[in-house]
């Protein structure tokens, strides 16, 4: 079996231009070379917001260097990028923006949201590039709730979705660009089941909603992440009561990681140029 590795948690909220308010569950700063490909966190919510005119986000940002994926738990969210790209996602639905070669976008709870209020409810999950693909083409993926499959866990313990990545011959219909495991999964109060994770492999468990046993051991809560080893093939999961939690792996990514704000890059002299290309309008425009 995989062994957990330790047990994190932040506390500390911050917003995200006026409509995200999120805690960094990770980053690439804190947790990059144990985590690979995976680089950031960020969970937002459950947060209500009242009625209102004007919808509340984050405007038009870059990125560079990695992909952001976007998942609504609850809540509204409409995207525009400079590829032309965008779209609206609900609940269950995924966003996965590949930034690559720069990429401005904005994000912005959806009219109709914003008109009738609610709960936003929310996780971006920043995952890296290898070198080779850090200047590819930028694109974006729409993956609908209904178009990503959900499968039984068996002995009734709960379900996965699969968004990325494989599960029980069911595989998730985001294309990636090294080999990794985005599960959405719902466990049902006592129940047990076991993830079979290949050795060398990252394994992260985040937990949302409820508390989960691990390998018979330490409990990971709400909002906590437990991180495992790479050694190790598979992982014990034991919910306490009804539990969301995001089962994340894939291979690493052996390579220098050199962050700034929205770059993600291996060398420094990456960032200069991704900062001058984005001072120089190279990253596009968003349509009107």
């Amino acid at each position: 079996m995989k062994t957990l590795q330790g047990i994190y948690s932040n506390p500390r909220q911050h917003w995200v231009g006026d409509g995200f308010p999120v805690r960094s569950l990770f980053s690439y700063s804190s947790h990059g070379v144990q985590l690979s490909p995976f680089l950031l966190l960020d969970y937002a919510g459950p947060t209500q917001f009242a009625p209102g005119t004007q919808p509340r986000g984050v405007g038009e940002h870059p990125h560079r260097g990695f992909e952001t994926v976007t998942i609504v738990y609850q809540g509204e969210v409409d995207h525009r990028d400079s590829t032309g790209g965008g779209g609206h996602i609900g609940p269950g639905d995924v966003q996965w923006m590949t930034a690559a070669g720069g990429i401005l976008h904005d994000e912005f709870h959806s009219q109709a949201f914003t008109e009738r209020g609610g709960t936003l409810e929310m996780v971006q999950l920043w995952v890296n590039l290898p070198a080779k693909d850090k200047m590819s083409q930028p694109g974006y993926q729409t993956l609908l709730n209904a178009d990503i499959p959900d499968v039984a866990l068996p002995d009734a313990a709960g379900r996965v979705r699969v968004i990325a990545g494989t599960y029980a011959d069911h595989r998730g219909p985001a294309r990636t660009f090294t080999p990794m495991d985005v599960w959405d999964v719902r466990l049902n109060a006592g129940a047990q089941t076991r993830f079979d994770i290949a050795a060398g492999r990252t394994l992260a468990l985040v937990v949302l909603h409820g508390a989960v046993k691990v390998n018979g051991d330490a409990v990971v809560r709400s909002a906590q992440f437990g991180l495992l080893s790479r050694e190790g093939d598979g992982v014990l999961v034991e919910a306490e009561d009804d539990a969301t939690l995001l089962l994340l792996s894939g291979e690493p990514i052996d390579e220098p990681i050199v962050g700034y704000g929205p770059f993600v890059m291996n060398t420094q002299a990456e960032i200069h140029q991704a900062m001058q290309d984005f001072n120089s309008g190279r990253f596009g425009q968003i349509a009107a």
